[in-house]
This record gives structure tokens, C-alpha cells and sequence, in this order.
């Protein structure tokens, strides 16, 4: 019988609210220098008394609703005892029995709860022989999605998160960037052969995809060799070595006991039901409603959608110029040039905002001259190209480059003679049978006019010519 694998995931996400979770401290994640957003509530001076973010409590229940769970009636905040240099009070203010949001679904993925605390001070160990503690992060409000174990692979503990940060962002209550720490996910992994599960080895502060998935990978097989063998998997929290790729002991699982928690003295308890303005919070279109959206109303490709669905400024601004061009049957060729032309300029040219020099309207236009017959498709491509760096209408920088598309037969005719005289082997070959000749021909009329000669009549002239 082959080993089964299971999966619960932890995942951390920084809120996006003015201040910190239970002070007026700024809640800025940009901010570089150390120890400037601080004060006596979140640094754990004696005698000083937390308030809750109202914003804060607001955000997760928007998650709660947009998971489909079920939002608290009565909540309380607990402190979660335990000491480390990024703690300033010796306790971190979680909630344990009563989280403000229970259950709900996700990609496939049952959700076991979601709660609110304080996130924790920021340390660096890169000094030598001492380490450094920057107190801006300490207390600013921090929602802990656990998911229930039902996850089988480390490709589905990916796409759960990756939905997870579209819906944060979605929603607008977190920013989750990965890279900056303020998304981050703890897999709690186990396998076994049998239905029961196996012992679980925690890796902590994964903070990408990628790494995700390979810490993920690496401990399943670790798992497996351990019990090849004949050994046992000892329960432990473990971290990841991006040089090495392995993941490494960090100390021995700790259990809820451990944490001593017991309800916040200095918060009072809240009664959501006596705050309806907190239990019906109004939802965006989400992530799972965009896409069946745009099958229904634009049949663009998976691929296109999920780009779109990803990056919601490029959605935006594809249905802004498909309902300028005014035609939805013309959302296909948007969807083309869009994701291709204009995604590559993005990419080669980062330095670049595509979306100051093109508008819209411009990029509406363009569409249709290239569906209208007088941009050919490298030409549309060539005057993209221009109105990506420079700006511009299309109709204007297409005249001036010499780019409008030739659709006038006898003004191609001559052209077409001149390149028949020139070329005879090829001719003949045509006229014995050999077909492909007609499109080096017509390859020579392109190069001949700079791309601005419509290929198709080319190929009608040709045909027409080489048969007298």
C-alpha cells in the first residue's frame, strides 16, 4: 500500500488598516527605518491598556462571509503565554476558544477557523554575534487561517494558497505580499499508510509558493525514508534552508497547554449580534464569480482568464477596451494582443507604466483597425510597440510609420509583376505543382512593402497572375 499524505495549512496574513491592532501606532509596512512606529501599548509597558481595531474585526468577518462561514456570535481575545525577544509583553494577544469565524471552504479546501491577534516584532540574525529586533511589525493585526487536514499534495497546499492571497486582495484586507512578509504559511505535514494519521512535523515561515512546495515535497519524502527504515517521525516544529533545500529541527512541538491561554483581562468581550453592522458586510465580485463571468460573457481562453483573474488591473483594463470597441465578439482579439503583445512589452520593459501611455480608447481603436483590414497583424504588433514607450493614437502612428495596411489591388498589382519577373525559378516550380512557392511570394510582397500589404490579396494576385 502506498503512502497517504496529509496536509493542514496555517496560513498568516498582515491586515491593511491604518493603525495597529490594539493602539494608534501606524500600521506601515513600507517603512524602513526601525522603531519609529511604536508606542508605549505595543512596545508592553506596565499600566498601559489595549484597544481593539474595530477595521481589523471588520476585514476577517468579510473573509468569514466570503468563505461561506460561520461568523461569531460572541467572541474574546486571550493572551497566548509564552517568551521570545520579538514578544515585548511576555504574551501575544490571539483568541483560542472563541475565533471570530468558524468553517467555511476554499478551492476544494474545508476551513477549520479564522482568528485575529497581534503580529509579532521583526528580528534579524545577520549581525555576527548578536541579533537586532525591530519593533514597527509588533502588534499589527494579524488573521491566522487553519485549515482543516484534507490536503493531499503539495501542488493543492499551493493552489489553496495562492486563492487564498486572490481573495485577500480581492476583498482588499490584506496586500499579502509573500515577499514581504506579509503572507505567511505553515504546513503541518504527516503521512501514513494507513487511515489514521501519521506524526506531524510542522515547517514554519514559508514565505512563497515555491518554497511552500518544495518544503512540502522534501518532508513527505523524509517521512517516507524515516519509516522505510524502520524509524519513527518525531512530532517537531521545523524550518526551511533555502541553501541547502531541506528543512531543519527547530525545537519540539509545542500543544495548546503550553501556551497557558486565559481571556484577556484588559479587552472586553464582544457580542457580534449586538453589532449588525459587523455581521453583514458587504462583498466584492470574487475570484470564483469573476471567472465564471468571463466564460459566460467573454469564452476567452482558461489561460487568458486566469491571467486576468490574477492581475486585476490587466482585467480591468481588457474589459474597459472590449466595451469601448463596443462588440463582445471581438473579445477574443482584445484577449490576444493583450496577453501576448501587450503582457511581453510589460515584461521586457519593467521600467516602463504601460497604462500611462495607453489608453483604453487608443488601445480600442488599434483592435479595431487590426479587425477592420488596415493594420495588418505585424503591423498592429509594430504600432503597439510604439504606443507602449511613446504614447499616441494608433491611426496617427500607423500613417506617419508607413504602417496603414495596402487593400488597393491596383496599387499592389505592379508590386506583384515585379516580383514574379524577379523571381522565375520559383515561378516555374509553382506552375509544376509545387504549391508552397506561393507563400515565398507572397513572403517577398510583405518584405517588399514593409508589412504594410494585406496578405491575403497578395496571395489572391499571385494566384491570379501565375495562372495566365
Amino acid at each position: 500500500m502506498e503512502y497517504k499524505t496529509t496536509i493542514g495549512l496555517e496560513i498568516h496574513a498582515e491586515l491593511r488598516t491604518r493603525t495597529k491592532m490594539f493602539c494608534t501606532s501606524k500600521n506601515d509596512p513600507e517603512e524602513k527605518k526601525p522603531n519609529v512606529n511604536i508606542c508605549p501599548v505595543c512596545m508592553g509597558y506596565p499600566g498601559t491598556l489595549p484597544v481593539i481595531n474595530k477595521e481589523a474585526v471588520k476585514h476577517v468577518l468579510k473573509v468569514g462571509k466570503a468563505l461561506g462561514a460561520k461568523l461569531a456570535d460572541f467572541t474574546e481575545f486571550d493572551r497566548k503565554n509564552y517568551f521570545y525577544p520579538d514578544i515585548p509583553k511576555g504574551y501575544q494577544i490571539s483568541q483560542y476558544q472563541y475565533p471570530l469565524v468558524s468553517g467555511g471552504e476554499l478551492a476544494g479546501v474545508k476551513i477549520t477557523r479564522v482568528h485575529l491577534e497581534e503580529d509579532t516584532a521583526k528580528s534579524s540574525h545577520e549581525k555576527g554575534d548578536y541579533s537586532l529586533v525591530d519593533f514597527n511589525r509588533a502588534g499589527v493585526p494579524l488573521m491566522e487561517l487553519v485549515t482543516e487536514p484534507v490536503i493531499g499534495s503539495a501542488e493543492q497546499a499551493v493552489n489553496f494558497a495562492r486563492e487564498l492571497q486572490l481573495l485577500l486582495r480581492y476583498l482588499g484586507v490584506s496586500h499579502a505580499n509573500m515577499e514581504k512578509g506579509e503572507m505567511r504559511v505553515e504546513a503541518n505535514i504527516s503521512v501514513s499508510k494507513t487511515d489514521t494519521f501519521g506524526t506531524k512535523c510542522e515547517v514554519k515561515n514559508l514565505n512563497s509558493f515555491r518554497t511552500v512546495e518544495k518544503a512540502i515535497a522534501f518532508e513527505v519524502a523524509r517521512h517516507i525514508e524515516l519509516l522505510e527504515k524502520g524509524e519513527k517521525v518525531i512530532q517537531e516544529t521545523r524550518g526551511w534552508n533555502e541553501a541547502k533545500q531541506e528543512t531543519y529541527s527547530q525545537r519540539s512541538k509545542e500543544n495548546a497547554h503550553d501556551y497557558r491561554y486565559f481571556p484577556d483581562p484588559d479587552l472586553p468581550k464582544l457580542k457580534l449580534s449586538e453589532l449588525p453592522e459587523f455581521l453583514n458586510p458587504e462583498l466584492p465580485e470574487l475570484p470564483e464569480q469573476k471567472r465564471a463571468r468571463f466564460d459566460s460573457e467573454y469564452g476567452v481562453k482558461a489561460e487568458d482568464r486566469e491571467m486576468y483573474i490574477f492581475d486585476m488591473k490587466l482585467g480591468d483594463f481588457f474589459e474597459e477596451v472590449v466595451k469601448i470597441s463596443g462588440d463582445k465578439k471581438l473579445a477574443a482579439l482584445v484577449s490576444n494582443y493583450i496577453t501576448s503583445d501587450f503582457a511581453g512589452l510589460q515584461k521586457n520593459n519593467p521600467d516602463i507604466d504601460p497604462f500611462k501611455n495607453i489608453t483604453s480608447e487608443n488601445f480600442a481603436a488599434l483592435i479595431k483597425m487590426a479587425n477592420g483590414g488596415e493594420l495588418s497583424s505585424r503591423g498592429a504588433k509594430d504600432t503597439l510597440a510604439i504606443m507602449f514607450k511613446e504614447g499616441g493614437e494608433p491611426q496617427k502612428i500607423a500613417e506617419e510609420k508607413g504602417l496603414i495596411q495596402k487593400n488597393d489591388e491596383g496599387e499592389l498589382l505592379a508590386m506583384v509583376q515585379k516580383i514574379i519577373a524577379e523571381n522565375e525559378k520559383v515561378v516555374s516550380g509553382y506552375r509544376a505543382g509545387k504549391e508552397a512557392g506561393i507563400m515565398f511570394l507572397v513572403g517577398q510582397g510583405m518584405k517588399a512593402s514593409k508589412g504594410s500589404a494585406n496578405p491575403q490579396i497578395l496571395k489572391k494576385l499571385f494566384e491570379t497572375e501565375l495562372t495566365k
